[in-house]
């Protein structure tokens, strides 16, 4: 029986840390239930946002695991199975697959800098190998690019890769993927993962994301993606306005995920420390960003009353900002009908 296409929000969930520097395993379970009640369509363990690179081996798997046992058929998982080389990543797929995981995620290489012909044979290799559904994972800042030729090239010879997550927040380039491979291959998924431009990419035909907001405002996101279901493009497009400053403040903090992390802990999930050292200025400016956060939270949710952060202040959503927004939301969608 063919599966559905990977389809609406899902969420890189941070990875909580417990006082002892260890994967909170509990605390992880209780973000999950919390995500999945605000609406997340699936969950994207081992992600960037979750920090893969710092935990081992043995520590990505358990977080699938764990995973896997406590959402059961609640929503899918898409799980990151980026290993240091081909065996390994084949080895990760198989084992996640066992846990019951809907695909998994793959980054191209990363470290070498590979060209098309080596990306497209790694992926081939192992989109050869595995019994799991695979989604490529192209973030050209981290790891080699996956240009338009080679996604196509995987997509018409591997029916194992069912799709695409892009973070590059290239639009021009999802389209040109869209163009290649949906008329050949229509259940083939494309997800953006770049949050600043999920509305539009939702606009161009992305089937949705996976967004590092979700899993600070989940509500957000999961109306930007119902309003681009019901075709209402306007209220999107309103809606990514409010998105885009809350990204941009988390984005900006370093380091990454740090300002994720602390998006978080506006929305009261203390989810520990990351692994990577702050220095003392750095950790001032990561609270200074919270204080930031939780004023926009709360003037976000004087718009969208279901969310809110962890205390309230008598701020304001200002007039003047909801007019600009419909300006620039009336200017923006008058340009792409004309």
């Amino acid at each position: 029986m063919t599966k559905q296409p990977l389809e609406g929000i899902f969420t890189p969930n941070i990875t909580p840390i417990d006082a002892q520097g260890r994967v909170d395993e509990e605390r992880l379970c209780e973000y999950a239930d919390w995500l999945i009640e605000r609406g997340v369509h699936g969950l994207y363990p081992n992600g960037s946002t979750g920090e893969f690179i710092r935990f081992t081996a043995e520590e990505r798997r358990r977080i699938v695991e764990v995973l896997c046992q406590h959402v059961g058929s609640r929503v899918p998982i898409l799980a990151g199975a980026a290993e240091a080389n081909v065996q390994e990543t084949i080895n990760a797929c198989e084992t996640y697959g066992s846990f019951g995981v809907r695909a998994v995620a793959i980054v191209a290489p990363y470290y070498y800098k590979l060209s098309p012909e080596a990306v497209y044979q790694y992926f081939k290799e192992i989109a050869d190998q595995v019994s799991v559904d695979v989604t490529l994972y192209n973030i050209p800042l981290f790891a080699s690019p996956i240009d338009v030729p080679t996604v196509r090239r995987l997509a018409l010879e591997c029916p194992r890769i069912v799709g695409i997550k892009d973070s590059s927040g290239d639009i021009p380039h999802m389209m040109r993927m869209i163009a290649a491979v949906r008329p050949h291959r229509p259940e083939f998924s494309f997800l953006t993962g770049w949050d600043a431009a999920l509305a539009p990419m939702l606009l161009i035909g992305c089937n949705g994301g996976t967004n590092a907001t979700s899993g600070v405002v989940p509500e957000l996101t999961r109306a930007i993606f119902e309003a681009a279901q019901r075709q209402q493009w306007e209220r999107a497009m309103q809606l990514q306005y409010r998105l885009l400053p809350l990204f941009d403040a988390m984005i900006g903090l370093p380091e990454f995920p740090e300002g994720f992390r602390r998006g978080a802990l506006a929305r009261g999930w203390d989810l520990g420390k990351s692994r990577q050292p702050l220095a003392p200025e750095q950790l001032e400016a990561a609270q200074k960003a919270q204080q930031q956060l939780i004023r926009m939270l709360e003037e976000l949710s004087q718009w969208l009353p279901e969310i809110a952060p962890t205390r309230h202040t008598n701020g304001r959503s200002s007039a003047a900002d909801d007019a600009f927004i419909e300006r620039i939301v009336r200017e923006v969608l008058s340009q792409l009908q004309s």
